[in-house]
């Protein structure tokens, strides 16, 4: 049987104010309307919902175990109506997103902040790790989104969308005009571990280039990389654009004969998973 809302909304209306006018009256609709939305329903269920008495309507015995029934189900209709608009309009609502912990320091703090001035009642989870261990993550429901370096090889559930482009650059404490590459990696370089994206990029393009590489020292974190080589460590491979205010101060850009390839920085969400209300917003954000 096809169930019509409305038929059972005019009923426990009419049930609720045990009258056909004061419950066309609160309906806004005519009684004519109201008498016959009744009549359509006792036709559908097939048999009789109310008794007439000189002072309205009373419920029949099948009447009132209907009652009971719809009227709750039209509480939670209401109040799922009501939390769904609430989610929408982001007066609630949680946002779980990956990133890793120099991305998020150093990239995405400003849209974090905007999205927070935007839709205070909005919780914001952040979850920090490698971006392998973040898309696992979000395939198995546990984020939202993972704003990250994209990884080179495609990701066939995953839908990316590329943000920004990061240059990964050779850094010193020291002040050099230029040097060759291959004298650069003789001397031993500080970089990130393996399986960060910023080492797999590197390695790529040695092996694209028939380079090898000794590391004098592999750490995980950017921060620690950045750190030793203001120390005088040695020579690292940095970001570009995460440390812009120390370029020229205290930290010096090394230029060389071959550029270490862009990296890409984008979003990735599931394929084939409308996106919650609250995430949207954010990728809003993100792409202003």
């Amino acid at each position: 049987m096809n169930v019509n809302f409305e038929l059972y909304k005019v009923f426990c209306t009419v049930a609720d104010e045990k009258s056909i006018s004061k419950g066309a009256n609160k309906l806004n609709i005519s009684q004519p309307a109201v008498s016959q939305a009744i009549q359509t329903l006792e036709g559908e269920l097939g048999g009789k919902l109310f008794i007439r008495t000189p002072k309205g309507v009373i419920l029949t015995n099948e009447g009132k175990e209907l009652y009971d029934y719809v009227k709750e189900g039209m509480k939670y209709l209401i109040n799922g109506t009501n939390k769904f608009m609430a989610l929408k309009e982001l007066d609630e609502g949680v946002l779980n997103i990956g990133s890793t912990t120099t991305i998020c320091e150093k990239y995405l703090l400003p849209f974090l902040e905007k999205y927070k001035n935007k839709y205070p009642n909005v919780q914001i989870n952040i979850h920090n790790d490698l971006t392998g261990n973040l898309i696992s993550d979000l395939r198995n429901g546990t984020l939202d989104i993972v704003i990250c370096s994209v990884p080179s090889h495609n990701i066939k559930d995953m839908e990316i969308t590329i943000i920004d482009e990061l240059n990964d650059i050779f850094v010193s404490k020291n002040k050099f005009k230029t040097k060759k590459i291959k004298d650069l990696l003789s001397e031993g370089i500080l970089i990130q571990k393996v399986p960060s994206v910023t080492r797999t990029n590197f390695d790529e393009f040695l092996k694209n280039n028939n380079l090898s590489l000794i590391p004098k020292m592999e750490v995980v974190s950017h921060g620690l990389l950045e750190s030793l080589v203001e120390r005088d460590f040695g020579t690292g491979i940095l970001t570009k654009e995460f440390i812009q205010d120390k370029l020229g101060n205290t930290l010096y850009e090394i230029k060389t004969d071959k550029k270490i390839p862009k990296r890409k920085l984008g979003y990735i969400v599931k394929k084939d998973i409308y996106p919650s209300f609250s995430t949207i917003k954010f990728i809003d954000i993100l792409k202003d």
